[in-house]
This record gives C-alpha cells, sequence and structure tokens, in this order.
C-alpha cells in the first residue's frame, strides 16, 4: 500500500501539482469563469479581482484559457504517450524475443526514422495533413515511438537470454506468453523512468508545434499556442505570454519528480524482495 507518511517532500510536491493540474484539465468547463473564446474585456488588461490573470491579445479571459489550455495539453500529451509506449514497446519485445530478419528490419527502419530531425519530420507532416487532434496525436506518438522501441527492445535482449525466460521456451510458451508475462514485468522499471520523460517531452513537442503555427489551431487553446499569440506583449512588460510557459515548466518539472520517485519506489521494492 502507499505510505503517504513517507513520501519525499519532491515527490509530494510533484503527486500535489500533477493532481491539480489534472483536476483542472477533466473539470475546466466547471472551473472556467469564462468560455473559451469569450472576449470580456480590452486587450491585455491587468491582473484584477475581475481577472485574476489579466487578458489576452483579444481581450478574452487568460485563466479561463490557461485552463481549457491544460485540458487540451494534457490529452494530446497523454494520448500520445500511451501510443508511443504501446507501439514502441510491444515491436521492441517482438523484435528481441524473435530476431533474425524482422530484428533486423524494424531495427534499420527505426534508425532511418530517427536520423531525421523530429520536428522538422512533424513540420512536413503537419503542413500537409491537417492539424485535427487525431493527427496530432498520430504523428506525436508515432514519431515518439521510436525512443521507445530502442529502449524496450535493449532491455528486452537483455531479460530474453535470462533462465527464467529459457525455461518458459523449453515449456513451450508462445512468443505472447514471453514478452507479455516474462519479459515485461521485468522491463517495467526503465519503462516507467521513461514514461515521465517522453510525456514530458510530448508536452514540449506539442508547445513547440502550436507555437510555430502548426499545433492546436485557434479558436482551440493550448499553452504553446497561448505562448505565440501573447509573445508580442513582452516588449510592453505584460507577462500574458510568460504565464502559459510557467504553466509547461510547472507540469514537466511535477511530472518528473512522480516519476523519478515511482522508479526509486520501484526498485527499492524489488532490492527488498531479492534480498528476502
Amino acid at each position: 500500500m502507499l505510505d503517504l507518511k513517507h513520501i519525499p517532500l519532491g515527490a509530494a510536491i510533484g503527486l500535489i501539482l500533477t493532481a491539480l493540474f489534472l483536476i483542472t484539465a477533466i473539470f475546466a468547463p466547471l472551473i472556467a469563469p469564462y468560455g473559451l473564446g469569450e472576449i470580456v474585456g480590452d486587450v491585455w488588461a491587468p491582473m484584477s479581482s475581475q481577472f485574476l490573470l489579466g487578458t489576452d491579445n483579444l481581450g478574452r479571459d487568460l485563466l479561463s484559457r490557461m485552463i481549457f489550455g491544460a485540458r487540451t495539453t494534457i490529452f494530446i500529451a497523454v494520448m500520445a504517450t500511451a501510443l508511443s509506449f504501446s507501439l514502441g514497446a510491444i515491436l521492441g519485445f517482438t523484435a528481441a524475443v524473435v530476431g533474425g530478419w524482422l530484428d533486423t528490419g524494424m531495427s534499420r527502419f527505426v534508425d532511418l526514422l530517427m536520423a531525421i530531425p523530429t520536428l522538422i519530420f512533424a513540420l512536413v507532416v503537419l503542413s500537409v495533413l491537417p492539424s485535427t487532434l487525431l493527427t496530432l496525436i498520430l504523428v506525436m506518438g508515432i514519431l515518439d515511438a521510436t525512443r521507445v522501441y530502442r529502449l524496450s527492445r535493449a532491455v528486452a535482449v537483455d531479460i530474453n537470454v535470462m533462465d527464467f525466460v529459457e525455461a518458459a521456451k523449453l515449456r513451450g510458451e508462445g512468443n505472447g506468453w514471453i514478452i507479455f508475462r516474462e519479459i515485461l514485468p521485468n522491463a517495467l522499471s526503465p519503462l516507467i523512468s521513461e514514461l515521465g520523460l517522453r510525456f514530458i517531452y510530448a508536452v514540449l513537442f506539442l508547445s513547440a508545434l502550436s507555437f510555430l503555427g502548426l499545433g492546436v489551431q485557434p479558436p482551440d487553446a493550448d499553452w504553446g499556442g497561448m505562448v505565440k499569440e501573447n509573445k508580442d506583449g513582452i516588449v510592453f512588460g505584460i507577462p500574458a505570454a510568460l504565464i502559459p510557459a510557467a504553466a509547461i515548466a510547472a507540469l514537466a518539472i511535477s511530472v518528473n519528480l512522480v516519476a523519478d520517485w515511482v522508479l526509486n519506489r520501484t526498485t527499492d521494492l524489488k532490492g527488498g524482495r531479492g534480498n528476502g
């Protein structure tokens, strides 16, 4: 069971911040004081009791845009990360277990994809395809799956030669059993650590795409697009662009703190079992 009394301070802060971001994303329509595209005041109005974070470049409530932006940013990042891990881990484990021409062909194809800068690849694809949520998730997930594939395959190759895997093969177990019942449970620690990093990368990648104009399209809001919309205000000392940038940094740090704690906890539990 989870012992809340022994959670490190950094992990506790990460858990609290991550939970707040998730709650905000889930209940965005109920929490936001104004509508997503509702113009409620002057352009770049200062912070006040009516507009806690001020207004943006069109006079929309910045707090409401931040709340709806959290929902879009986290949803796309979560779905892209889930896709990349499902695809990358399964293909990586399969390549390690089957080996031969399948392993060689898949690995060389992944090397080819990784040789192309990810951002440039995404920009080329998104400049041709419509920038819908589904397109963003697919492009981000497939491109990021190459990193997960390399890690999964490297871990699975080491586990595949261990005695308990050889025993399962001698019992006549199929590749599906070997992958999901023997390799996957023993590869969770590095994958959990990578999960947090890949989620953070997805958030930053999405923000970069939106800042360049090929991510989430107006009137929908995401934090990277909000930085782009309000960047001109920085010259006049208006912090409207810095607030979503700070939110991106806070989300990245909080998720990283949680991922590190989960990894350490998993490693400690395995060490405790081995010593027993």
